[in-house]
């Protein structure tokens, strides 16, 4: 596809200042006018629809929901980051999945940028969740793609704080059993795996360290029930979707939203069918159907540190 023509500022000038020689300045008004409302250029730029783009390595194993970039899919609304990929929930304020690769070619050193914010990708005249929306609601500010998953540049590691990436969830699951399973696969990482990995929530209902709660930010956030995670591993190298076998491990967690959670994730570990079955989504998709049937049916045994 050959790249659109930006629209250059410097050409605007350069047309003002041969407008400028001209004798009649009624005549120099009234082409200035059309410059500045439609500007001196050859091409308009027009945006390109996440259809158009390339295939996001986010989405590597498929698009579980089918979630579009169409304004009217409302709560299935795909948000195609460099970093991830995301279906995100006008009316929960919440993502309903992320999904990211996490390999060498995203682990570095950049500082974490704690730079909380809106995300002002999402379609005009949508509510967007704010850096505040959680304060004194009982729950921390969730990543779903953890902050020290994107530590190569400081743009990468910025992108994990907008809040699309968010949701309501309780400390202690937060801060010790998720804590424990974003550890456990970076270390995986370290010691040459790589890993795609899906993580959502679905239900009603939380409780943080205020007690039980449904919504927050004056119910434009909904706090949700369940929150799960999908990792397939696999050693580094190249075409990856074409290396996974019956073989490949693939953890499978589904967890309570609520502050008394076991620390310890490995005892949440569940299938791939029950969360799909949970949630109506299609996890693997973009494996062969007999893979799928395989993986999705089984329940990891595998260590958990």
């Amino acid at each position: 596809m050959e790249a659109p023509k930006i629209i250059s500022r410097t050409n605007d000038i350069s047309c003002l200042m041969k407008l400028k020689t001209m004798g009649n300045r009624i005549h120099y008004y009234f082409i200035l006018f059309s410059i500045v409302i439609f500007g001196c250029k050859e091409t308009e730029v027009t945006p390109q629809k996440s259809a158009d783009l390339p295939l996001s390595e986010h989405l590597t194993l498929g698009n579980p929901s089918g979630a579009t970039d169409n304004i009217t899919d409302i709560n299935n609304y795909l948000l195609l980051k460099p970093q991830y990929a995301l279906s995100y929930s006008r009316d929960r304020g919440i993502p309903n999945w992320v999904s990211w690769h996490v390999s060498p070619d995203w682990l570095g050193s950049a500082d974490r940028q704690d730079d909380f914010r809106a995300d002002m990708s999402l379609p005009s005249g949508w509510y967007k969740v704010s850096a505040t929306s959680y304060t004194g609601s009982g729950f921390d500010r969730g990543h779903n793609l953890p902050s020290a998953d994107r530590t190569k540049t400081v743009e990468d590691n910025s992108s994990t704080f907008l809040m699309t990436n968010m949701i309501p969830q309780a400390p202690n699951h937060n801060r010790q059993t998720w804590a424990s399973l974003e550890d456990y696969t970076r270390d995986l990482v370290r010691v040459g795996m790589e890993a795609y990995v899906i993580m959502g929530s679905y239900g009603v209902g939380g409780t943080g360290s205020n007690g039980p709660t449904n919504t927050i930010d004056n119910g434009r956030v909904t706090v949700p029930r369940n929150i799960w995670k999908v990792v397939v591993v696999l050693p580094q190298g190249e075409n990856d979707i074409t290396r996974i076998n019956e073989s490949t491990r693939v953890i499978a967690v589904n967890t309570p939203n609520i502050n008394t959670v076991n620390t310890d994730w490995g005892g949440y570990r569940t299938t791939v069918d029950e969360i799909e079955q949970a949630t109506g989504y299609d996890l693997l998709s973009a494996l062969p159907e007999q893979l799928q049937r395989v993986l999705e049916a089984k329940v990891d045994n595998g260590p958990t540190r």
